[in-house]
């Protein structure tokens, strides 16, 4: 599914204009965006939990000569589906 499947999605189910529907899914993406860049949780009943967790640095390895390659420290965006989710499949 891409954004304008979701744009049709709602367009069914509100009634909206396509312009409409597609303002709708915008400032839902918007505010999500937003929110996780300030480091909030967001979480959604019966779907999941999207949070900003740490990751800590490390070291890899470039495959093509073998050398050492330092990882730094970042932040990463996990999901965790919810319960209502999860037994679906």
């Amino acid at each position: 599914m891409i954004k304008s499947d979701l744009v049709e999605r709602v367009m069914e189910a509100t009634g909206l204009s396509k312009p409409q529907a597609a303002e709708a899914v915008n400032a839902l993406f918007e505010g999500m965006k937003e929110a996780l860049l300030r480091g909030d949780r967001i979480e959604l009943r019966g779907f999941g939990v999207f949070q900003v967790k740490n990751r800590k640095r490390g070291v890899g390895r470039n495959p093509k000569t073998g050398d050492e390659v330092e990882i730094p420290p970042g932040k990463t965006i996990r999901f965790k589906p919810g319960k209502a989710l999860r037994n679906l499949s």
